[in-house]
């Protein structure tokens, strides 16, 4: 079956890649109220990463960002490169779970990203060859937002 090297393919991608991974976004009220910005940061990262424009990430990156593995930005970016050239082509089914605010300019969301081995329609969540659940933070500052954290998990089903 020629779907099965191609998952097989896509199981030794890390999570640190889908950190800034973004959404298939629904309606969000305001435009320029934060969950609108917050949610475009998210299809701003989905975009970059299908278009494997590693300084389109970069960006979205907040300089003092860690994560409970170790990474910080110096080290994210590093891997993000190579995971680009690892992956010659990017698909992510994605979906914004949950977004709270729990300070004017802290954003805190949870996303469902599936990375798929071939072209599928938005809701053709079966195809995925991977699944992660990831809880991500952003900080607000200088009026954009960036990802200063992220915890990811695979998600049900894999």
């Amino acid at each position: 079956m020629a779907v099965v090297p191609l998952i097989e393919a896509w199981r030794g991608a890390s999570l640190a890649a889908l950190v800034v991974l973004g959404a298939l976004l629904s309606g969000c009220g305001q435009p320029d109220s934060p969950e609108a910005q917050v949610r475009a940061v998210v299809q701003e990262a989905k975009e970059a990463a299908e278009a494997r424009d590693a300084s389109r990430l970069f960006d979205l990156i907040a300089p003092d960002y860690r994560d409970p593995r170790g990474f910080d930005a110096d080290e994210l970016e590093r891997y993000l490169r190579g995971w680009l050239i690892a992956h010659q082509r990017v698909r992510l089914l994605t979906r914004v779970e949950s977004i709270e605010f729990p300070a004017e300019d802290l954003a805190r969301l949870s996303v469902t990203v599936g990375m798929v081995g071939r072209e599928a329609g938005a809701e053709a969540w079966n195809l995925a060859a991977d699944v992660y659940d990831i809880d991500v933070t952003l900080a607000r500052e200088n009026g954009e937002w960036r990802v200063t954290r992220a915890d990811w998990r695979r998600g049900a089903g894999n």
